[in-house]
């Protein structure tokens, strides 16, 4: 009779890794250096267009000796594989199995690092690990600080290392990690810490309390003035383990710079939308004043009046659209230094 096949154990321990631009060579390179035997699952968020299809986990797969795949909704967590967010889908984890939903953006990305790495805290505690890689803005550092209040073990690449070092900084900044190092230096860092995980992970932290559920609430503090680039609901301003959040009813999250960049995003679609109709207006007149007899002289003369008035108009955006832009980045870029401030107090 032949032996059952065994039943896969349970990951004991999870390492979570995210990443935006830059980082599918960040993520090569701290793949390529773990063991086939490591005792942890690998879970991979690098910001993706809401596309159909993602050949990252082939590139994962060639970088290093751990098999990489999207994992299916409800997968068990084995030790040994990566398991890599697809595109459109947010990646986290509950009871041990890897999750997939399509809930609301956070940062304008879905999949986005932040979701992944508060589940993880969350289910994992002491034996989770999270590391920052290269990326713009600052999606995972809120994320990162729920992994070390909760016990967890916490590492950033070295801005200097990364393409991109916006996401790496953040995280450093807000949570002061255990390791900041090369990406390609991830495994040896980490690697006491998984001797430790070995022998049983410490007990949870007395003053971990992660964030809620992605379906609950979040911490509210109070109503702003501001509203969802996304969907124009309410944002609601939240603290999340230290790093300054706004959130919309439905669940869009936003730093302040997030926001800014939104903004400045639905600032340029609202721009075009007014160039188009002013465009569209022009060309219906010219069609109307086209049909025109020649004995209707005056309407042809209104007509003229509005083509090159839609034409003016239509300028006058095109002409201030950089300026415009501009001008939104150097706010951006005060604002994210007064929110550093407001945190360091």
């Amino acid at each position: 009779m032949a032996p059952m096949p065994e039943e896969p154990v349970p990951a004991p321990a999870v390492i979570v890794l995210g990443a935006s631009a830059g980082g599918v060579e960040a993520l090569s390179a701290v793949v390529a250096n773990f063991p086939p035997d490591l005792p942890a699952a690998v879970m991979a968020v690098l910001h993706l267009p809401s596309k159909r299809f993602s050949v990252l986990p082939a590139i994962l797969s060639r970088a290093g000796p751990l098999p990489a795949r999207h994992p299916a909704d409800g997968e068990l967590l084995v030790a040994g594989t990566v398991y890599v967010a697809p595109p459109d889908h947010h990646l986290s984890i509950r009871d041990g199995r890897a999750r997939l939903a399509r809930g609301p953006r956070e940062y304008g990305h879905r999949p986005s690092v932040d979701v992944l790495f508060r589940s993880a805290a969350e289910a994992y505690g002491p034996a989770a690990c999270g590391v920052v890689l290269s990326g713009y803005l600052d999606d995972g550092a809120a994320g990162l600080a729920a992994v070390r209040r909760a016990g967890g073990f916490t590492i950033v690449q070295d801005p200097e290392d990364a393409i991109f070092p916006d996401m790496p900084t953040a995280a450093a900044e807000l949570v002061r990690p255990d390791v900041v190092c090369p990406a390609a230096a991830v495994y040896r860092c980490l690697s006491a810490w998984l001797d430790g995980v070995r022998r049983g992970p410490p007990p949870r932290p007395a003053a971990a309390v992660p964030d809620p559920p992605d379906e609950g609430g979040r911490p509210e503090i109070e109503p702003t003035e501001f509203t969802c680039p996304e969907c124009g609901g309410t944002l609601w301003l939240a603290d999340e383990h230290g790093a300054l959040r706004y959130r919309c009813r439905v669940g869009h999250g936003y730093s302040a710079t997030g926001l800014l960049a939104g903004k400045q995003e639905a600032l340029e679609a609202a721009l075009w939308s007014a160039v188009v109709a002013l465009e569209e207006r022009r060309d219906l007149n010219r069609r109307i004043r086209d049909r025109l007899g020649a004995g209707e002289g005056h309407r042809r003369a209104y007509y003229d009046r509005e083509i090159m008035e839609s034409e003016r108009r239509a300028q006058v955006l095109r002409d201030l659209f950089e300026d415009l832009v501009e001008a939104v980045e150097d706010v951006g870029e005060k604002a994210g230094e007064d929110v550093e401030e407001e945190e360091d107090g």
